[in-house]
């Protein structure tokens, strides 16, 4: 099998993919302070280290009476432990005096332990016997129902590395211990470049043989997923100088460029050439064991890469998925820690017999059906070039290389959108 070049074997994914990380400046991005309830997504950029202990000090998980653990051992329903009720706990307040022998406190979820006071029994394992007297029903030992003072955060403990994207709960750990303030990297800007003399904006009404443009929407949200910040410049036409132009001009304001369209083999395939003349290392590969895919093109210039995209829209979605996430990851700053299963992966039944094509990796779009006998992957069958077929799909199934399909009921991996 030749690339689209007509030099040898296509190159299969997983050395393309490596070509690209070879050749990557790995230079992490610039820093900057933000709010930290604004940090939703982006990269921390330098470990966030606790000042103080979280909490600040040892407070009950339910509401119930604080006690000596010691007071209650033994303590059954036929025969309970009876405790003098020593007052409340309200919340926000500290203790005003301290537990007493063969004593319990009142105290509410979050309130502050009194001194001497080493667990806490449940409302629900406790009877009153009267305005000062609880009898209790089922014994606890010392620690139970409490945090301990630095039980979830201890002062001096890291709480957020550096490489990590910042989710909700990472945010509510920062606020927990007063980290108004962090420092992430900027996130990485990537050029979307649509070419084609067929293609019209999406608000315009194309005449007979045009078509609206669908993949520079596609990539600038797939983009935006990805923490990034997707720059549309336009629709060029299939011309040399017109295409060099806006890629020279996109690589001053850009961390990557991704091109749509004239990837394939023919006339006006002129990408690969563009990006070989612009500057080194230029094209690292042109043709790939890839179904859908096979024209992509991945590339480097000046340490800025750049990738031509098919133009079908489910060529483009897997390509992205594949080639230009982990790349921009990379640019991002993130430490994947799992890379190779970072995706949301379902198991699930095949519905039918799938053939493939020995000598590449094909991307099967599928959606999913819940029976009775448990989770089912049916084929969206079509040409890579429907945009309905990958909305109607839930996620994708891989064969591998060298397979020659999947049978119906075999249990296969579904990578979700």
């Amino acid at each position: 099998m030749k690339d689209m070049l007509g030099r040898g074997n296509a190159v299969d994914v997983q050395t393309s993919l490596n070509l690209l990380m070879e050749n990557l400046p790995h230079k992490l991005p610039e820093e900057k302070i933000v709010n930290t309830e604004d940090s939703l997504g982006m990269i921390c950029s330098r470990n966030v280290v606790s000042s103080e202990d979280l909490p600040a000090f040892i407070r009950s998980t339910v509401d119930g009476y604080a006690v000596k653990a010691e007071d209650t051992y033994g303590a059954t329903e036929a025969l309970p432990a009876y405790l003098n009720l020593a007052g409340e706990i309200f919340m926000a307040e500290s203790p005003v005096s301290h537990l007493p022998e063969h004593g319990a406190i009142k105290i509410p979820t979050g309130g502050m332990l009194p001194q001497g006071a080493d667990a806490v029994v449940m409302f629900e394992n406790v009877q009153p016997v009267d305005e000062k007297m609880i009898e209790v029903l089922r014994p606890v030992a010392p620690g139970d129902n409490v945090i301990q003072s630095g039980e979830d955060v201890g002062k001096g403990e890291i709480v957020i590395e550096k490489g990590r994207r910042l989710r909700p709960q990472d945010i509510g750990a920062c606020m927990g211990i007063g980290e108004t303030k962090i420092w992430v990297y900027d996130r990485p800007t990537v050029s979307i470049i649509s070419t084609g003399d067929e293609i019209v904006p999406a608000e315009s009404s194309p005449e007979m043989g045009r078509v609206r443009d669908i993949n520079s929407y596609v990539l600038s949200a797939m983009v935006s997923d990805s923490g990034c910040i997707p720059y549309r410049k336009g629709i060029f036409r299939d011309n040399y100088e017109t295409i060099r132009g806006i890629i020279e001009n996109s690589m001053a304001d850009s961390d990557a460029i991704v091109i749509s369209g004239g990837t394939s083999v023919g006339t006006k395939d002129m990408v690969a050439r563009i990006i070989n003349d612009i500057g080194s290392p230029g094209v690292l590969f042109h043709g790939i064991s890839l179904k859908p895919g096979k024209p992509m093109i991945g590339g480097v210039i000046k340490g800025i890469p750049v990738f031509g995209l098919p133009g079908h829209p489910a060529a483009v979605s897997v390509c992205f998925d594949i080639f230009i996430l982990p790349v921009l990851n990379i640019l991002s700053g993130l430490k994947e820690r799992f890379p190779k299963y970072s995706r949301r992966i379902i198991k699930a039944k095949l519905s039918k017999n799938i053939s493939s094509t020995s000598g590449r990796e094909e991307h099967i779009r599928v959606m999913l059906e819940e029976r009775d006998d448990g989770i089912w992957a049916i084929p969206v069958l079509g040409k890579s070039g429907l945009i309905t077929t990958l909305v109607k799909a839930d996620g994708t199934i891989v064969i591998p290389l060298n397979v020659n399909g999947v049978e119906k009921g075999e249990t296969v991996d579904v990578r979700l959108f």
